[in-house]
């Protein structure tokens, strides 16, 4: 009988190193993720630390510039140019309003009257409304029973945090709630504009972020002498939360994103929405000293749940032919 070879790599062969640089891709991925979840969830705090100098109107100017010139640098670094049909940037201009304008307008004017671990609890909703939307614009993404139940305890969750059995108060607290409601309705019906316009074209992802905030930066920066004129008080402070909302929060985190896509796949870095309330509740109360009442986790718990539900991820696994004999 021919003598075996060890399968296993010797030290120094070409399977070792291939198996080295996987697990070191692997671990870059993992540490991506993570730093993802930190400053998608964080940037509610920065918007709050922010607002102690600027106002809402600045704040969303300062981080869509911020961001693009962000992803300008890293277009350089890669050397990609930008697309010249003026088809497609009618439709970037469409989604910088959608997913930048008028969202980062309404977060920083809610952030005024509401703590921003709650910002960060409604802005979970963002897949359910995207759901919701998807399925009235789009007849491939028509209504199923997990969705359904999934928007049921969504819905569910918004009426817990909302804590409606106190009555209706309409004040400055419940307008600013509406407001975040708002923020998550513009990003679910981008998300649903994106897929019908903008996907099918193919273009690179970072291009399409550096295209969305650049006409975004142009939407904000033409009316900001009317709308952007409250005297601005910068300190170290307000200062460092407006680059790491603008830098990392809106340029290079869309970076780590799309490699996350790329390496896990959309529906397993989808699972960053999961984390991003519960690090964003966190910051608040450490950094901020925020209150949290019952009813906000509660409803955040109940809006997870429902964004897991409408993806079928509670149903039950058949068990494998084989094991089910046994």
């Amino acid at each position: 009988m021919a003598r075996s070879e060890n399968r296993w790599p010797a030290p120094g062969r070409p399977g070792l190193t291939a198996l080295m640089r996987f697990g070191a891709a692997g671990f870059g991925v993992t540490v991506r993720f993570a730093l993802l979840a930190v400053v998608w969830g964080a940037s509610f705090l920065f918007i709050k630390m922010g607002l102690a100098g600027l106002s809402p109107a600045q704040i969303a100017l300062a981080r869509v510039a911020l961001g693009a010139l962000a992803l300008a640098a890293v277009l350089v670094v890669r050397r990609r140019p930008l697309p010249r049909d003026p088809v497609l940037w009618g439709h970037l201009a469409v989604v910088s309003v959608l997913l930048c304008v008028v969202p980062f307008l309404l977060f920083s004017w809610a952030e005024q009257y509401i703590s921003s671990g709650l910002a960060s609890i409604f802005n979970a909703t963002t897949p359910l409304v995207t759901m919701l939307l998807a399925a009235a614009a789009l007849p491939e993404e028509r209504f199923t029973p997990p969705r359904v139940l999934g928007l049921s305890l969504g819905f569910l969750g918004v009426l817990t945090i909302v804590g409606v059995w106190h009555g209706v108060d309409v004040s400055h607290q419940l307008t600013a709630q509406l407001a975040c409601l708002g923020a998550t309705t513009c990003y679910g019906a981008c998300f649903v504009y994106m897929r019908r316009f903008v996907s099918p074209r193919g273009v690179d992802p970072v291009v399409v972020a550096f295209g969305q905030t650049g006409s975004a930066t142009i939407l904000l920066g033409l009316p900001a002498p009317a709308i952007a004129t409250a005297p601005v008080h910068l300190d170290l402070a307000v200062v460092a939360s407006m680059v790491a909302l603008g830098v990392f929060g809106t340029g290079i985190a869309y970076v780590w994103n799309v490699r996350i896509i790329a390496a896990w796949g959309a529906a397993n870095a989808s699972a960053v929405t999961y984390l991003t309330p519960v690090v964003g509740v966190l910051l608040g109360v450490l950094v901020l000293g925020e209150p949290v009442s019952w009813n906000q986790p509660a409803g955040a718990v109940l809006i997870v749940v429902g964004i897991l539900a409408a993806h079928g991820r509670l149903r039950r696994r058949q068990p494998e032919p084989e094991l089910a004999a046994r």
